[in-house]
């Protein structure tokens, strides 16, 4: 297990405003015995107490991603706009 220096509560709340609900992609998890394959992506479905991110990988996986040891990104996804009778 890392060490990892436990974040204040409004360093949680700020990781809670930037990746719930977010959609993530997999860089590396450097310190993890079986981790989750570089690439992967999926969905921060909560930020935990101790900061983590508890993922729901597009695999299946459930392992959560730890700020500041583990690398990923966020991925933007663009809206698409609605046509409405063959105009934007």
């Amino acid at each position: 297990m890392p060490n990892v220096r436990i974040p204040s509560h409004e360093e949680v709340e700020a990781l809670k405003k930037r990746y719930e609900g977010k959609r993530i992609e997999l860089i590396e998890m450097p310190e993890d015995p079986h981790p989750v394959e570089p690439g992967t992506m999926g969905a921060c479905e909560m930020v935990d107490g101790m900061g983590q991110l508890v993922m729901k990988w597009d695999n299946g996986r459930t392992l959560s991603l730890i700020p500041g040891v583990d690398r990923f990104k966020v991925i933007l996804i663009a809206r698409r706009k609605q046509c409405q009778y063959g105009k934007l």
